[in-house]
């Protein structure tokens, strides 16, 4: 995949950009933003390469703000459903059954997989509590947020399973009680970001056995990508600062702009360019396990922050990163062969035709 696309403009006159229409979501008058700005003032326009930024982590030039790190997810693709994206010709739709479609084996991959079947696949990793820590960063950025505020949080582990996962205005209102106002809650959510992330800068170490874990996918040269809400300034740096970066091909971060756990999924395997039905995704979370099976993608499941029980639906159930090894993943496709939730055409057998039968009579 090319890291840049660039395009030459052609030598028009400097026009003014146009005014936007007040019905035009948000995103595409950004879009609309960055297109008028790239082509009349630099006279280039430059596509996001596979880590989706540039040599600074920014989109363009435009930084990106924590938004979505305390909010609760939706798991998406409940009826195979995708996202759609744009092309010159017009939007296009793309949803699981697409990509499983489109993004068959040519021939020569197929004589490459099936001398070397571990480059099939293609491996997804959820960025909290399976490549980092992020439980203990939010609970702290929880408790510093409570001490500010002269308040306490729960000891209970139910409620502080909570506070990983639910969104911030529900934790603010439904479960810890504060009584906050209107005008308040805005404020203490964009203090418990800049909480979270003063935490963030300080990360330096991978979840246990996760970097000999892909030193043994590198090995076996199995495509990789991580995928988050974070921003993916800060996130390309923690990997730096982890040693990590050097194995992911693809991120899948807040400027992505998918909606839902199944849509960054999605979104990952077409930066692996593997189809959905060959990934396998590392998830701690049981609406994350939800997310892969709705996109026809296996899933590992990470005990840590749920308990086994609550993970039974995952394909493979793990205590840590070191009890697994790259067999694992051929046993998961194993018993379902190579053409598993691939498109089939339903065959109608026709009925043999009836013989018919010949009587030759001597006289």
């Amino acid at each position: 995949m090319e890291n840049a696309l660039s395009f030459a403009s052609s030598p028009l006159p400097p026009r003014s950009p146009r005014p936007f229409h007040p019905r035009f979501p948000d995103k595409l008058r950004l879009l609309m933003l960055n297109r008028s700005n790239s082509v009349h003032g630099n006279r280039t326009i430059f596509a996001r390469n596979a880590f989706g930024s540039d040599e600074n982590g920014s989109l363009n030039g435009f930084s990106s703000m924590p938004n979505n790190i305390f909010m609760e997810e939706v798991i998406g693709a409940e009826y195979g459903e995708g996202f759609e994206t744009f092309r010159p010709e017009g939007p296009l739709k793309v949803d699981v059954d697409f990509l499983n479609d489109r993004m068959q084996e040519g021939f020569l991959q197929r004589i490459r997989y099936a001398m070397k079947p571990d480059e099939a696949y293609g491996l997804i990793f959820s960025w909290d509590n399976v490549v980092a820590n992020t439980r203990a960063l939010k609970l702290d950025a929880w408790e510093k947020l409570a001490s500010e505020e002269g308040k306490e949080i729960p000891r209970d582990d139910s409620v502080q399973r909570v506070l990983h996962y639910a969104g911030a205005d529900h934790v603010l209102r439904k479960v810890l009680l504060w009584g906050v106002a209107e005008p308040d809650l805005d404020r203490l959510k964009l203090r418990l970001s800049e909480l979270y992330y003063h935490n963030l800068v300080e990360l330096s170490e991978p979840m246990e056995g996760l970097k000999e874990w892909l030193d043994a996918i590198a090995t076996s040269r199995i495509p990789c990508a991580v995928v988050s809400s974070l921003d993916r300034k800060n996130m390309v740096e923690a990997l730096e600062r982890m040693g990590l970066k050097k194995f992911f091909q693809a991120i899948v971060s807040e400027e992505d702009g998918m909606e839902s756990i199944a849509h960054r999924f999605l979104s990952a395997a077409v930066k692996l360019d593997r189809k959905p039905s060959k990934c396998v995704v590392f998830e701690d979370d049981p609406r994350g396990v939800t997310a892969a099976h709705n996109c026809t993608m296996m899933a590992v499941a990470l005990i840590g922050a749920h308990p086994a029980y609550d993970l039974g639906q995952a394909d493979l159930t793990v205590a840590s990163f070191h009890e697994l090894s790259v067999i694992n993943l051929r046993r998961l496709f194993a018993h379902i062969g190579s053409t598993f939730m691939d498109l089939q055409k339903q065959v109608i057998e026709k009925a043999p035709s009836k013989r018919k039968l010949h009587i030759d009579t001597i006289f």
